[in-house]
């Protein structure tokens, strides 16, 4: 579908975009959710943290998180009661090393890692207990879901209804570009800091197979992704990780309705990173793109602390045919 109209406005004094990116995180806490976790294992030998929110649906939501968060982060719990609000079951994913213990594997997780949205959605095929499954990621963990459902295509298991996704960076490199970018450097420093202690974790599991010697002198994805991501899970260099973890050569593939919501002022993104011809392409794909929000922000108030992500989710999904 073309790109469709959006009706999300910043709020009054809340017009920076580094605002609308960064309050969310510092202030907004989600009460409500109780999580009960299980750990399922994957087929080479390492495992996932699953947390469960359970209301008794024949539905289920899965969520998958951003770059360094976890089912922790406030837009999983947001979007996780959204989902029990609305009838749903909602089962959060950490993916690997994001739960707070270090996976089995020298490998991690990364944008492309598309294997454990399988697993997970196998696990629960397994258990016969739902009807209809529906995918919802943010930032990285977007990019995951929609190469997930490009892959499949047509082959998609009839289970999965719909996905929404937010705030996704569909080419990996305009966007690893873009971060090195001045005003980005805040974020940066502060990706690289978190991705150092899952190093410096590793390092002590596999002893001799990774090193930090000259970590300080990491300033840019390229380095980081060059030295590590890439080795670690089989690319040749952070070139061809991003080539082939993109989600956006995938897009015209997917056979399930699918939105992804992403903000025209998100600080993290170059034009690249907007779907659009994907868009234009694919009757099953909607392409939103509110003026504001920020990155994986969209800040709204009143509406009993639902975010307008949240209700904008819920919309879609209920849906018959968006427009």
């Amino acid at each position: 579908m073309p790109i469709i109209w959006s009706d999300y406005v910043a709020p009054p004094f809340f017009g920076n975009t580094h605002i609308q990116t960064i309050f969310p995180s510092l202030f907004r806490k989600v009460n409500g959710i109780h999580y009960l976790r299980e750990r399922i294992a994957t087929p080479d030998d390492d495992f996932l943290d699953i947390d469960w929110s359970r209301i008794g649906s024949k539905s289920v939501g899965i969520l998958c998180h951003g770059l360094e968060g976890s089912t922790d982060r406030h837009y999983i719990r947001g979007m996780a009661k959204a989902l029990n609000d609305s009838g749903r079951d909602a089962l959060a994913v950490n993916f690997r090393s994001c739960s707070g213990e270090p996976n089995k594997q020298a490998r991690s997780y990364h944008s492309g890692i598309s294997e454990d949205v399988e697993c997970v959605v196998q696990h629960i095929i397994r258990q016969n207990k739902y009807d209809e499954m529906v995918l919802i990621g943010f930032s990285l963990g977007g990019n995951v879901i929609l190469k997930y459902l490009g892959e499949r295509g047509k082959q998609i298991h009839p289970i999965i209804k719909k996905a929404v996704c937010y705030s996704v960076l569909c080419d990996l490199k305009a966007g690893a570009i873009r971060m090195e970018a001045p005003d980005c450097r805040i974020y940066m420093k502060r990706f690289l800091k978190m991705l150092h202690e899952k190093i410096k974790a590793k390092m002590e599991i596999f002893p001799g197979q990774l090193d930090d010697d000259g970590y300080d002198k990491i300033k840019t994805f390229r380095q980081f992704d060059d030295r590590y991501t890439a080795p670690m899970n089989g690319f040749r260099d952070a070139e061809e990780y991003w080539a082939k973890c993109s989600c956006k050569p995938f897009i015209p593939n997917i056979a399930v309705p699918t939105l992804l919501v992403s903000a025209k002022n998100d600080p993290f993104f170059a034009p690249p990173c907007y779907p659009i011809n994907e868009a234009n392409g694919n009757p099953n794909f909607f392409l939103e793109i509110p003026t504001s929000g920020g990155h994986v922000g969209f800040i709204s108030f009143g509406h009993n602390g639902i975010y307008w992500s949240e209700r904008r989710m819920v919309e879609f999904l209920e849906s018959d045919l968006d427009s």
